[in-house]
């Protein structure tokens, strides 16, 4: 009776997990850590939703994720359950998901919420490795830089201005965009200089004046430098829909520079990013060099 109890039981284990066995079978062994098909398939799931496919691609992502997760505890380097669970937070944010609602969008596309934990875990895991190890390498001339930010100066964004903000405020949210702005080339119409811009904005309910100070060119979005460029002092430019309201920028003071301060910090940051980005791809290339990796 005994031996057919257990029977029975193992009869409804097997029932019960079927495919346990299968699933968990090895694909590739990355210096011992097995990669198994039950995530490659959930990793080519996950590619699915992002407009992605390859089972080379899915294997291949995974085993360098495995060398940064290595690399990262290698170098002592610790990512707690709890920076995940921001990192998982963040891209819901992006998506414009609450946290509840991405872990439905993948469970119903078959895909589990571990393996997005673990690709946010590899990329946390790295970018503390680049952040210590590889940034370090990474070099560039600071004399480049300056001659590169000099040639870059035109009429556009060679000026220095002192600025004021006239903001038509939007409390009730972006619905009434259109009626503000409407009130603000109203403004911009009757406008007659820096001197009288808070006196006129009290012809209207919730418009605010305030001092911006000295800028230069350089910290505006180009199309934005533009337009200020094409101003002479006393001139406002057009109203933008932004984050609050609609805005206007009045030229209370307009100076010709030579000042390539922001425009060596734009580059020196796009060199320094690009730099960096090479040095990672050597320093992984060499990991995956040095690393055995075996299939089957």
């Amino acid at each position: 009776m005994k031996m057919r109890i257990l029977g029975a039981l193992g009869v409804a284990l097997a029932l019960a997990f079927p495919l346990a066995a299968e699933a968990a079978s090895v694909v590739v062994k990355v210096n011992g850590q097995a990669i198994t098909d039950v995530q490659v398939t959930e990793r080519l799931a996950l590619m699915k939703i992002e407009h992605r496919s390859g089972q080379k691609a899915a294997i291949d992502e995974l085993i360098t994720e495995a060398l940064e997760d290595q690399e990262a505890v290698r170098l002592g380097f610790t990512i707690t359950e709890a920076d995940i669970d921001t990192a998982f937070q963040q891209v819901a944010q992006n998506l414009k998901l609450s946290t509840s609602n991405l872990q439905k969008v993948l469970t119903d596309n078959g895909v589990g919420i571990q393996t997005l934990r673990d690709r946010l875990k590899a990329s946390l895991s790295w970018s503390k490795v680049t952040g210590s190890v590889v940034s370090a390498k990474v070099q560039f001339s600071e004399a480049d830089i300056d001659a590169q930010a000099k040639a870059k100066l035109n009429d556009v964004n060679s000026y220095d201005y002192i600025l004021k903000e006239v903001l038509f405020l939007m409390p009730g949210g972006q619905g009434n965009a259109s009626q503000r702005t409407a009130q603000a080339n109203a403004y911009r119409k009757a406008y007659t200089g820096c001197a009288n811009a808070v006196q006129e904005s009290l012809a209207y309910t919730d418009a605010a004046v305030r001092d911006l100070g000295r800028k230069n060119a350089g910290q505006f979005p180009d199309a934005l430098a533009q337009e200020l460029a094409g101003l002479n002092v006393g001139g406002i430019t057009k109203p933008r829909v932004v984050q609050g309201g609609v805005s206007m920028l009045a030229v209370c003071s307009k100076e010709a520079t030579q000042d390539t301060t922001f425009i060596a910090a734009q580059l020196r940051q796009t060199v320094g990013t690009g730099a960096l980005q090479t040095e990672a791809n050597k320093y992984l290339a060499d990991l995956k060099a040095k690393a055995q990796i075996v299939y089957g």
